[in-house]
């Protein structure tokens, strides 16, 4: 198996290239970060990779086709490139936050994936998975730009579903809820700083909001990833799938609305 993955230097993206890499697939990564390419490169001999800004739609098709030529094929693309965006109310989302989010969380699939579909056309096989979020399911206070980037990341999911399979090509979208992580906590401090709320009142109100009172692993988001791409899920397509202990609701702590003004 050959397998192209996009922001894959550290976090989501690498613990899914380890996986792939572990079960005997050819790995080719990308990652802006040129030294966490490098890093993950020494780590693992089975990964190669170079350095992308998979927001720069003039980048995107040197590199996939790079990663092709060097994979010798692709039979997965794993879009997992992403940014937090704006942590504030939507009326104070900048034009420029707003812009960027977008150019990152949907419009870096959108360029990998247009560049990979004649190569699995022409070969009539393949598998797409973006990387969304429970928060494209459910909506997210304080972080619509983000919210609103990974709802969209399941339309073009489904859509790429309904144009591809005739060709035999799958697409399917994994929707974590919060990572263990550095990046899940720097998000808990920027809500506690806008709500007035404790950082621990904000850590548990993410704990709570899924039926099994957890947040996840990134090998968990890696086992899906793997098992999406295995014979077993042949026919699964077309699908946003939850990683998230069941989500109940995605609904941090909002301060009384006569208090409202003090976020603004």
């Amino acid at each position: 198996m050959k397998v192209i993955i996009t922001a894959a230097g550290r976090g989501i993206g690498f613990a899914i290239a380890q996986r792939f890499s572990k079960d005997g697939a050819s790995v080719f990564i990308g990652d802006i970060d040129t030294e966490t390419i490098q890093a993950a490169k020494i780590t693992n001999e089975r990964i190669n990779g170079a350095a992308c800004d998979f927001s720069a739609h003039d980048q995107v098709p040197g590199f996939i086709d790079h990663a092709i030529g060097q994979l010798g094929g692709v039979d997965v693309l794993v879009n997992n490139v992403g940014i937090a965006g704006s942590t504030c109310l939507i009326e104070d989302v900048s034009y420029a936050d707003w812009d960027r989010t977008m150019q990152v969380n949907l419009g870096s699939h959108f360029y990998c994936a247009a560049r990979v579909i004649p190569h699995m056309k022409a070969q009539k096989s393949g598998l797409i998975l973006n990387i969304s979020s429970i928060a494209g399911q459910f909506g997210y206070p304080y972080h619509v730009d983000y919210a609103v980037s990974k709802a969209a990341v399941i339309a073009f999911t489904k859509t790429l579903a309904m144009e591809l399979g005739p060709h035999n090509i799958r697409a399917n979208a994994i929707c974590p809820c919060a990572v263990n992580g550095p990046r899940i906590e720097t998000m808990f401090e920027k809500e506690a700083k806008i709500t007035g709320l404790p950082l621990e009142a904000i850590r548990n109100s993410y704990q709570i909001q899924n039926s099994m009172r957890t947040f996840i692993d990134t090998d968990e988001i890696a086992d899906l990833a793997a098992y999406l791409a295995s014979h077993s899920a042949r026919r699964i397509s077309g699908q946003e799938i939850a990683v998230d202990g069941n989500a109940e609701t995605l609904r941090p702590p909002i301060i009384e609305s006569d208090n409202a003004e003090e976020l603004t």
